[in-house]
């Protein structure tokens, strides 16, 4: 019989990794192990809770940053309700009333939240969602994505590996926004050609860092 042969290191890693993602496969929460910024995903189909929201993940360290501006926060208290009883830590941005804030204020401190890798999701909402995206995605490592339908929340998870989720208040009702928060939390990041084309995004992202010349005002 012949002797077995000893893998080679890359061998070994790729087969750690496959162990690891078969491991964290079904947990709503699982992350890649090679994730940048705390922002891969769960298993795509991900069964709700008997509330709606997500399932509960038996991770501790699955934490959510949430915030609102005076247009979403009723919404906000609601999602943070559904999430908690879910199992998820939340990390409460504000804001907790109906006096006027700034939207850039609330979406900045979730997205540096998601950045320093102390929550591994960030979800924000304002009016439209549309500025806090703008905002959010001013901060280095965050790839916000204003989704308004179930389909958007999937597609922004799997091709574009989202890792903060802004929401407008004004155009999605409550059960709607429930919806899109559960299946943007249970869609996983594609692999292959999306991660390929993620790596672009975060390539752009490094090169204007560096100081490359920014072009004109339009």
């Amino acid at each position: 019989m012949a002797e077995p042969r000893t893998p080679d290191p890359d061998e070994i890693r790729a087969l750690v990794r496959r162990i690891v993602e078969a491991t964290l496969a079904g947990q709503p929460t699982s992350e890649s192990a090679t994730a940048s910024t705390d922002g891969a995903t769960s298993t795509p189909g991900a069964s709700p809770g008997a509330s709606g929201a997500p399932a509960a993940s038996a991770d501790p360290r699955v934490a959510v940053a949430l915030g609102s501006d005076h247009g979403g926060w009723q919404l906000k208290d609601t999602i943070a309700k559904q999430l908690t009883e879910a199992g998820y830590a939340i990390h409460d941005c504000g804001t907790n009333g109906p006096a006027a804030v700034d939207y850039p204020d609330i979406a900045l401190a979730v997205a540096r939240l998601v950045a320093d890798g102390t929550c591994r999701w960030g979800i924000v909402l304002d009016g439209a969602g549309i500025g806090s995206a703008m905002v959010a995605n001013k901060v280095p490592g965050i790839r916000a994505a204003n989704c308004h339908d179930l389909s958007s929340a999937r597609n922004s998870r799997e091709h574009n590996h989202a890792n903060v989720l802004t929401l407008g208040a004004r155009f999605l009702g409550e059960g709607l926004a429930l919806e899109v928060v559960r299946v943007w939390l249970g869609t996983a990041w594609g692999p292959g050609r999306h991660a390929e084309r993620v790596e672009k995004i975060s390539q752009v992202e490094r090169t204007y860092a560096a100081g490359a010349p920014r072009g004109g005002a339009a």
